[in-house]
């Protein structure tokens, strides 16, 4: 008998609500049961997980092998004995509880034969509000490179493999991971392969997040996965020496599982599982957070990952609570220099390093709109001449001169919509300030109060109300919010021709100025249609 071009692997545990979706979109395939091999590992399941597997195997004798075997504990075991029973040439992998695109192995097999490929990725995405990161599947590549792509934060086993590679290199799963235990395998799969590609044209896998969150990689808790991680990362340090392709690979687990360990149920967890996580997470960080690494994190991740680092259980919960509570932390400017005051900055018994505070290559827009706040605003009027009266609270304490109010024409851009505020592009000077400005420290120092006389010009416009500043070497742009404030009436102005003015709040929140004639000229149009209104309000009338 010819040896099938493909066999699939699924590891199954208790995965009855979903599996039979899973199993159709498998002999549902394009590719033809001819050309398909499916070897499904039952891990002991509970559910009748093995009675439907062993139904879909009695239908399709020829197509599916049905192993069944008492729990293991985890996905590796079982994936380990169908990758022994496989016979295809390439071996793809799929959890239970997911499901392929109809054409989803007949596209990858002619990619590997075509291009010649040891892997092949399908554009994966996430249902039932399961993430899947998508940085890698933005346009197809018939040839990638570890440590040029965002393949380190795509690292799950859901890939077509060639078996060849696999069984040359021996591959198999860590049976003693209990979690994360398909990354040891992917990485080894991809240092070793020829080439690897990604086809972003088609979805190829949907990966499912049971409603009952039972995924393993969900249920477990911080102390297993922590273990599990240290093991993880530990192999890839043997594989990779210390230099900038470590530092691009452990940027994933730093950003995504060692950050995962600190983040709002953590403060939840009793004092000695705290203590215990923060003193896995400095073994981590000592041993592999470089100096390069570390500034490469966002901050938000760099700053709890350094605070459990230095032992500082206390002020890593404050940082945690005070940020889900009331936000970001405000920034201290010193020159072109930008620090986040999170707890434990400048701390003397800590001592921790400014620079693990520091804004490095972060946009850090929507943590300056978070922290903007409109105080007051009213009008005053000298003769023909109105001014705008603002005053607004900044997140920012120390070298603020830069900070201006300005009234901008026209609305934000549609890439600031999500975070409130923008990072303007290089070559964007700060604008030139339009009125008069004061500044003073809040009484608690941490941030600054701006005011401004800003004159109002007669002429019919819609006016944003925006900060300007400049904060680690980069313009950042701020609306500023009027929700919940008082807005000062409208006033009329000029007695030589009339402009009226009003502040309002618009759909989004942020302070609008609208000025325009009091009495705008009559165009011929409503000259027109005016005697007619009259004539027809007049019948009704009567």
């Amino acid at each position: 008998m010819t040896s099938p071009d493909v066999t699939v692997i699924t590891a199954v545990y208790n995965t009855g609500r979903y599996l039979t979706e899973c199993l159709n979109s498998l002999v549902g395939q394009s590719i033809g049961l001819d050309r398909l091999e499916i070897v499904a590992v039952d891990d002991g399941s509970t559910d009748g997980s093995g009675a439907v597997l062993d139904r879909f195997a009695k239908k399709y004798p020829d197509t599916i092998k049905v192993i069944h075997q008492a729990n293991s504990g985890g996905p590796a075991a079982p994936s380990n004995r169908g990758l022994e029973a496989a016979t295809g040439r390439f071996v793809f992998f799929i959890g239970s509880d997911d499901h392929l695109g109809k054409d989803a192995l007949r596209r990858m097999v002619a990619c590997a034969d075509e291009q010649d490929s040891d892997i092949v990725i399908g554009k994966m995405v996430g249902t039932n509000g399961r993430y899947a990161h998508q940085a890698l599947f933005k346009k197809s590549d018939p040839d990638i490179d570890l440590f040029d792509s965002a393949l380190p934060f795509t690292m799950a086993n859901i890939k077509l493999f060639r078996r060849e590679l696999v069984e040359k290199q021996k591959l198999r799963f860590n049976e003693d991971l209990r979690v994360g235990s398909d990354m040891p395998f992917t990485l080894e799969a991809c240092l070793n392969a020829r080439k690897i590609s990604v086809l972003a044209d088609y979805t190829y896998y949907y990966a499912v997040k049971r409603q009952d969150a039972s995924n393993i990689t969900y249920r477990s808790s911080h102390m297993p996965r922590l273990e599990s991680f240290k093991k993880i990362m530990a192999h890839a340090a043997g594989l990779v020496e210390a230099g900038p392709k470590r530092d691009f690979l452990f940027k994933r687990h730093f950003t995504w599982e060692i950050f995962k360990l600190v983040k709002e149920d953590f403060p939840a967890l009793d004092p000695q599982t705290r203590s215990e996580v923060a003193a896995g997470i400095a073994e981590l960080a000592d041993a592999y957070l470089t100096d390069e690494l570390r500034d490469e994190l966002e901050l938000i991740r760099r700053v709890r990952i350094v605070l459990a680092q230095y032992g500082a259980v206390d002020a890593l919960i404050e940082a945690i609570e005070s940020e889900t509570e009331s936000g970001p932390p405000p920034f201290h400017l010193e020159g072109e220099r930008a620090f986040a005051r999170y707890p434990g900055f400048r701390d003397p018994v800590l001592n921790i390093p400014d620079r693990a505070f520091e804004v490095t290559k972060d946009s850090v827009a929507k943590q300056l709109a978070a922290n903007t706040e409109l105080l007051s605003a009213e009008w005053e009027q000298n003769g023909d001449n109105l001014s705008l009266l603002v005053a607004v609270r900044l997140g920012l304490s120390g070298d603020t001169e830069s900070a201006v109010i300005r009234l901008v024409q026209g609305a934000m851009p549609k890439s600031a919509d999500r975070t409130g505020g923008r990072r303007l592009p290089v070559g964007h000077e700060l604008p030139a300030p339009v009125g008069e400005f004061t500044q003073e420290a809040t009484a608690d120092g941490t941030g600054t109060v701006l005011r401004g006389r800003i004159p109002i010009e007669p002429r019919p416009a819609s006016l944003g109300v925006r900060v300007f500043v400049d904060v680690a070497g980069w313009t950042y742009e701020i609306p500023v919010s009027g929700q919940d404030k008082p807005m000062p009436l409208a006033r009329r102005w000029r007695s030589g021709t009339p402009y009226r003015v009003g502040a309002r709040v618009n759909i989004k929140g942020r302070m609008v100025i609208v000025t325009g004639l009091l009495f705008p000229p009559q165009n011929k149009w409503w000259l027109r249609v005016r005697p007619l209104l009259v004539r027809v309000k007049r019948k009704v009338s009567r």
